[in-house]
């Protein structure tokens, strides 16, 4: 029987050595150690480290065999124990039994995802005598090719027939302008945006546990009422200004917009300009249906004796509109995390927005009242100077000044 005294001095050197080896380098320490002992020395190592007989007595084996292990493995090859979808063969399939009625997707994909969570799974699979942790169940889902995955919007519904027609026209007539040093925009109305301290999606660099701190519900507050973005985004100059209104989004408040533009920023930028093209969707304040829309337009076209060019994208691809990845989503980016608790900050954290790739930003808060139900006779429809293209004119059309 090894003396106390020798397991003491094996258990020091192996507390000594054992943060520096891995399991191979451990299994060979301890055979050599009990080489070196002799005739109970296996004991001995066994007492001192509480490593198993069979792990001393393998790396024996391992020492005095020719065989080299190459360096990235630790084991023999089947050396081990077995893996839980070795010694249960059916695993797999009981998995895939029970995801399957929730599982989305195209059953053709690579990648597949589910609703079910790993532990419900664990549970519902012990239930049925599979022996399988949560862990375990995480990497057999990953290796059947299915994740856990959020929404993403790609749906469009039916599309136009002309749909690319559309976008291939719309590109010819922005580098026409182009070339004729015309302005061209792309107008949008961002999203609606309620103000008070409430939360705002996204993150915020903050000292370490201390969290802007906004309030639990969500409720407006009509006191604070909200802010009402719409944007006008200059495509050859990478430049932008953000009309923030406050009572509501209509065709007057769009073109109010639009006009602010030209005068602060537009006839700078294109003093020889005689022409404005308007890339807008199809719906919304800016809607080609809306008879307010083509009779301020109108009067834009009067007011700066611009002949107005519209192009509208076709319905359901609005955000292959410029303005939404070229100014919109780069606000939202800006303003993240931080609660939009007053038109001021609105205002200021719009003007603030930059990139990379030199967008520059301007913005003005608007406090006039537009009226959400003005009505447009025929008689001041019919008086609108317009003239549609050839090719879907109720898309494409001018509206030229009236004399």
């Amino acid at each position: 029987m090894p003396n106390d005294a020798l397991i003491e001095s094996i258990h020091r050197k192996y507390s000594a050595v054992l943060l520096d080896l891995d399991e191979r380098g451990v299994r060979r320490w301890a055979a050599a150690e009990a080489m070196s002992l002799g005739w109970g020395g296996i004991a001995a190592v066994f007492k001192a480290t509480g490593l198993s007989r069979s792990t001393i007595q393998n790396g024996i084996k391992e020492l005095k065999s020719p065989e080299v292990l190459s360096p990235d493995r630790q084991r023999r090859p089947g050396g081990g124990r077995k893996s839980r979808e070795h010694e249960q063969p059916r695993l797999k399939q009981a998995i895939e039994r029970l995801i399957e009625p929730g599982t989305r997707g195209d059953p053709m994909s690579p990648l597949r995802w589910t609703i079910k969570s790993t532990r419900s799974l664990e549970r519902e699979l012990r239930r049925q005598g599979f022996q399988v942790g949560s862990t375990k169940i995480g990497e057999l889902l990953s290796q059947m090719g299915y994740s856990l995955q959020s929404n993403r919007k790609t749906i469009e519904g039916k599309q136009h027939p002309d749909r690319n027609a559309q976008f291939e026209f719309i590109a010819s007539r922005v580098n026409r302008y182009a070339k004729k040093a015309e302005p061209s925009i792309s107008v949008d109305t961002k999203k609606k945006e309620v103000l008070g301290n409430l939360k705002n999606s996204g993150r915020l660099l903050r000292p370490s546990k201390r969290p802007v701190e906004v309030e639990t519900h969500d409720f407006p507050k009509k006191e604070l009422g909200k802010a009402i973005p719409y944007g006008v985004y200059d495509v050859q100059n990478n430049e932008a200004l953000v009309n923030v209104g406050i009572s509501h989004d209509t065709a007057q408040f769009a073109v109010a917009t639009i006009l602010l533009w030209w005068r602060k920023l537009g006839r700078k930028r294109f003093p020889k300009g005689t022409r404005l093209l308007v890339m807008a969707d199809c719906g919304g304040s800016n809607s080609p249906r809306t008879r307010l829309w083509r009779l301020e337009l109108q009067h834009l076209a009067n007011t700066t004796g611009l002949v107005i060019e519209v192009c509208h994208y076709p319905p359901g691809t609005s955000k292959w509109n410029k303005i939404e990845h070229r100014l919109f989503c780069h606000i939202t980016r800006n303003w993240q995390g931080v609660p939009l608790e007053s038109l001021e900050i609105v205002v200021s954290l719009i003007a603030a927005t930059k990139t990379e790739t030199g967008l520059e930003v301007h913005a003005w808060l608007d406090e006039k009242n537009y009226p959400p139900s003005i009505k447009v006779s025929d008689a001041e429809l019919e008086a609108v100077n317009i003239h549609r293209n050839k090719f879907h004119g109720e898309w494409n059309y001018e509206i030229r000044p009236q004399l």
